[in-house]
Parts: C-alpha cells; structure tokens; sequence
C-alpha cells in the first residue's frame, strides 16, 4: 500500500504553469532539522487509498492539468512507478518533488517519459551534506542531479537555508558545483520559515536574514523565496 497521507485539491503555485494537485506521501530517509511536515518522519499520519486518489482524479480529468506528488519522499514508495503510469494514462502532467537519493527509480521514470518536471531539494554542499540531512546518501543525490542535468527534463533546484546551519558561503559552494555541472535551469533559495510553529528540530528563529548581496552567479538565475 503507497503512504499516500492526503490530496491538495488545487494549486496554481506547485507545478510551474499549470493548475495541479498535490498528493503527499508519508516517510521520509533525510531527517532535516526544519522539515515542516514532521509527522512524515515520524510515522504519525494517517493514510488514503490509491482507489480514493484515482476517484478523485478521474472526476478533474479536463479540470487539471497536472499532479505533483511530494512528501516526505514520494520515490521511497514502493510502486510509484505503476502508480505515476496510471497517473499518466489518464492524461496528466506529473511532477516530482525529491530529495534525489533514489537514482534508479527517477533515471526509469524519466527515460519512460513518465515525468514532466522535476523540483530537486540540494539541502547543502558536500561537506555539511550529512549535518543537514542526518544521512549519508550524497552520492545517491549527486547521481541524480547529474543525470537530471543531461536529461534536459524541465527542472528546478532548491535549497531551504536556515542561516545557522546554512551561510552565504555554503550558498555560493552549491551555485559553484551547478555552475561546473552546466546547469541552465532555475535555483531557489528558499529562506526558512516557522510558520505553523511544528518542525522536526528544535531550532529557534534564525539570528540573522541570508545576505543576498553575498550570493555570487555567473550563469545561473537565483530566485529568492520567503524572503522580504
């Protein structure tokens, strides 16, 4: 059984461009301090049927054009590739959010053409890769980002930055390592945000504001968000 957790009916801000929904999926392998869907990590959630996603969908066939599917980690699951086709067969658009350590699976979704885009979280650089994410899967992730990039999938890439576990230095390393890997698409950084006061860690506010003026591109567009 997927851990599907719940259906965000509509949204115009998830998918670039088109109207979608969003299915969330429960479980996550990354345990980042910020993570505003705890309950994912905990195991905390209930659950809805796949038969309850798919009456749900077929009565917005024409009415949406896409679904995301996000999570916690939705490419943990196991048969979301079956599910994704069935997604797929019924004529819409699917994009993923991932963290990226599950290559195999997102490597044959793609070459399937069974995605349409994909938003990539690069939680931080190489060296505070395990502090951020309390795993050691940057390997797995960096197959990923690379394959993603030669793929031309339509794609996004960004990073949550909490300032006292991320600074602009940090910033600049993963724009650097974009940069080498020839990556044309967007970046967003996204600055942290405790708006429903429940995250994974106990972090406080952040004692300073990323300093944008400190985030230095060549030939990729940044794009801030949450930020005033």
């Amino acid at each position: 059984m997927l851990p599907i957790t719940d259906i965000t009916k509509f949204t115009f801000q998830d998918f670039p461009e088109h109207t979608a929904c969003i299915v969330w999926f429960g479980g996550c392998n990354f345990r980042c301090q910020y993570c505003h869907n705890p309950e994912f990590i905990t195991g905390n959630f209930k659950t809805i049927s796949e038969n309850d996603v798919f009456k749900f969908l077929n009565s917005r066939i024409g009415l949406l054009e896409g679904v995301v599917l996000s999570g916690g980690e939705c490419t943990l699951s196991n048969n979301l590739y079956d599910f994704v086709k069935k997604i797929k067969d019924l004529g819409f658009l699917v994009k993923i959010d991932t963290n990226g350590t599950n290559f195999e699976l997102i490597e044959k979704l793609i070459n399937d053409r069974l995605v349409d885009f994909i938003a990539l979280d690069y939680k931080a650089p190489k060296n505070k890769f395990s502090l951020i994410t309390n795993s050691s899967e940057y390997d797995k992730f960096e197959m990923t980002l690379k394959f993603l990039i030669l793929s031309n999938i339509n794609m996004e890439i960004r990073t949550t930055v909490h300032t006292d576990l991320i600074d602009e230095d940090d910033i600049n390393k993963i724009i650097n390592d974009l940069e080498n890997k020839n990556y044309k698409n967007k970046y967003f950084i996204q600055n942290f945000r405790n708006d429903n006061n429940s995250i994974l860690g106990n972090l406080s506010e952040q004692k300073k504001i990323l300093d944008k003026n400190k985030i230095i591109s060549k030939n990729i567009k940044i794009n801030f968000r949450n930020f005033n």
